[in-house]
């Protein structure tokens, strides 16, 4: 699905490894410096999260969530959606460990998605007609329209074999596996590969 920039791993202060959205938004809670961190620490980094992700494009989306940012509502709401992020994260584990989304939680997603439907509408571009996702946040909760659209997506449309962990011990990003080869093992080379690697040089020559 789309809507992870891919250009460079960490814009305006957030990850984007993950090739997917649902796992972008999973990663918003790393491990910086030793310590869990929440980046998406209030209402105002949510906007300019939901704008560097590309789940707001439109001058239009970005003047409505202004709108709403500083208010109660917004408070209220992403204490509700960094709650879903972290039942979301379980499910993920469970993938990776080889077994299926808790019922529970498919139960919570589908309800999600009959609450909040993404809307959509075909439109010309040239001789062609495309379908066109239409994103109007004048709410806060409207904005679990992208998210669980992207959760379905990685839940029912994704290779699961390819849905992993960095395997660096210190490191809890996640990420889509799209190498022709299926064989990525970290977040990414500049941040946990290239260190790891360091690592095991480091300690074949100590045991030399």
């Amino acid at each position: 699905m789309a809507g992870s920039p891919q250009q460079r791993e960490w814009i305006d202060g957030f990850l984007f490894v993950g090739n997917h959205l649902a796992l972008d938004f999973v990663n918003t809670k790393p491990i910086l410096e030793g310590k869990a961190r929440e980046l998406l620490s209030n209402p105002m980094a949510l906007e300019k999260w939901l704008t560097v992700s590309g789940v707001v494009m439109s001058q239009e989306g970005r003047a409505l969530v202004r709108i709403w940012r500083d208010s109660r509502k917004a408070e209220n709401f992403l204490r509700e959606l960094v709650r879903f992020r972290e039942r979301l994260l379980g499910a993920i584990l469970r993938i990776e460990s080889g077994r299926a989304p808790g019922e529970d939680f498919l139960a919570e997603v589908n309800e999600l998605l009959s609450r909040h439907p993404q809307h959509v509408r075909v439109v010309r571009q040239g001789s062609q007609v495309v379908r066109e996702v239409r994103f109007e946040p004048r709410n806060p909760s409207d904005v679990w329209a992208p998210i669980t659209a992207a959760t379905a997506d990685l839940l029912a449309e994704v290779d699961r074999t390819r849905i992993r962990k960095c395997e660096s011990e210190s490191c809890v990003v996640h990420f889509y596996d799209t190498s022709k080869k299926g064989s990525r093992r970290w977040c990414s080379m500049n941040l946990c590969g290239n260190r790891s690697k360091v690592a095991a040089y480091q300690k074949r020559l100590r045991q030399a």
